[in-house]
């Protein structure tokens, strides 16, 4: 009898040890028991002999199970692969159970062999792996020459990114611009630079076609797993008058976005081919000034169609401030014509601390300081600076100077100042703007990574006066056929 009692107790503790990990009923002892064990029906006589009943044991159970899920659900966590098991692969999880109380009846005959507890050496197996039913992410694609970037392009990109969880940006090369539109006013790393420098891009192809063509397409969809590609409301055609995404929408894998309203490079040249003339050494063919003053430019040279909306703005900013022991730097300009020198060291600023403020001087200021407007109106400089992923935050309309009352509600840790600057010339007989923090000890002269001004990109178009010119009048005609048969869309 104790020979019998020792054997029904290993065979409660295999059965224990597998409704551990499942909620399945457990072998019945009825099926184990000797004939002569069925008669008794004295409980306490059962428990003195080693012996459950299988009422006993299913209330047993229900306590088991009700103080297991008191513990929480790290074990079901770390168990769930089981589960799986079960549902995935039902008969080699059963033929595993079979094996296992097998093992657990043997083990009672063969004294000293001792069998390690399985479910433990399951996960290793590689039988029930969990199955990750993870969303996919749709990754989209926008190509562009991104020419004279300036927010319109920032919001198609802001726009496209909206459409999927990952943007993949190509940026035509030099050679397909020439042939399609005429000459590039950005090299092709200057326009990497621009374009890889926004908050929303994820991912850039440099020398991207023109023509989205099948070679390319296919090239989109299976190397780069592009679920989509898009584009503007504008046409974008080619010189034979085709649409260059046609096989893009053949293919159903065609999305449209809304062009941002009031702005584009062919808009921006305008600009400046209006206000400044081609020169030699600074004075046109009738000796007019490069640089004319405020007064004497025309109105017309600085207009912008843009309407700016609070809307607009929240949807470039960040909409976060900085955390109450961050280090706050700031740095201050016009920003104007935002070029790859600005991304560079706006870059760099970022990196001397947790949260870049970035302060935008109003028109006023910059006509004040520099002789003459800038190209681009503050509203449409700080949302190009918004757009950028290095910016956590700007004022709009920035004080010249950076006064102790500034530095105090913003928290300004440390103000800094690039060496290339269109007002550094200015400083000599002027009020020192950066008075106050270098009193405080907060000042740090960075030195920029590139040499390029707003002038110097601007006189790249006047030097190119007349290729300008032409590319400018055949693209004014295709504007103006876009917006007298625009109709409204939604979204954006």
């Amino acid at each position: 009898m104790n020979g019998d009692c020792e054997t029904m107790r290993k065979m409660r503790e295999s059965k224990a040890c597998l409704a551990c990990f499942i909620s399945f009923p457990t072998f019945n002892s009825k099926a184990t028991q000797k004939p002569e064990r069925k008669q008794r029906g004295d409980t306490e006589l059962e428990h003195k002999k080693g012996f459950v009943s299988p009422l006993t044991e299913k209330v047993e159970l229900r306590e088991n199970i009700k103080q297991r899920k008191k513990c929480g659900n790290m074990e079901y966590e770390t168990n769930k692969w089981i589960w799986d098991g079960m549902y995935n692969h039902p008969h080699v999880f059963g033929g595993l159970m079979l094996t296992a109380a097998l093992l657990g009846l043997s083990t009672s005959y063969f004294g000293g062999i001792t069998v390690p507890q399985l479910p433990y050496l399951w996960p290793d197996s590689g039988i029930f792996h969990k199955k990750k039913c993870e969303k996919k992410r749709i990754r989209v694609y926008m190509d562009g020459c991104f020419d004279l970037m300036h927010y319109g392009h920032a919001n198609a990109l802001r726009q496209a990114k909206a459409l999927g969880d990952e943007l993949v940006v190509g940026v035509v090369s030099d050679e397909e611009i020439i042939a399609n539109k005429g000459p590039p006013v950005l090299s092709m790393e200057e326009r990497l630079v621009l374009v890889s420098g926004l908050k929303w891009v994820d991912e850039v192809i440099p020398k991207a076609p023109y023509e989205i063509t099948e070679q390319f397409m296919s090239r989109l969809f299976n190397e780069h797993k592009i679920d989509y590609i898009i584009h503007g409301d504008d046409p974008c055609l080619l010189p034979d008058g085709t649409d260059a995404y046609a096989l893009a929408k053949k293919a159903g894998r065609y999305k449209q976005i809304k062009r941002t309203e009031g702005v584009s490079s062919t808009d921006i040249v305008g600009r400046i081919l209006s206000s400044l003339r081609d020169t030699n050494g600074g004075e046109d063919q009738n000796k007019t000034s490069l640089h004319k003053t405020p007064e004497s430019q025309p109105k017309s040279a600085h207009l912008s169609q843009f309407l700016p909306t609070s809307r607009r703005i929240v949807q470039f900013s960040n909409g976060k401030g900085p955390g109450p022991n961050a280090r706050v730097v700031y740095i201050d300009g016009a920003f104007d014509l935002f070029h790859a020198g600005h991304v560079e060291i706006l870059k760099n600023a970022r990196q001397l601390g947790d949260f870049l403020l970035v302060g935008i001087h109003n028109d006023e200021t910059v006509s004040e300081h520099r002789g003459h407007h800038p190209i681009m109106h503050l509203h449409e400089r700080s949302l190009s600076v918004l757009g950028c992923r290095y910016v956590d935050e700007v004022i709009i309309g920035a004080p010249w100077e950076v006064t102790m009352d500034m530095v105090t509600t913003f928290n300004i840790s440390l103000v800094v100042h690039g060496t290339v600057s269109e007002y550094n010339s200015l400083f000599t007989g002027e009020s020192d703007p950066y008075s106050v923090p270098k009193s405080m000890g907060i000042f740090k002269l960075l030195e920029s990574p590139k040499n390029i001004t707003t002038t110097s990109v601007s006189q790249r178009i006047i030097a190119n006066h007349d290729a300008y010119m032409k590319r400018n009048a055949k693209k004014a005609e295709s504007e103006k056929k876009y917006y007298a048969q625009k109709t409204y869309i939604s979204g954006d």
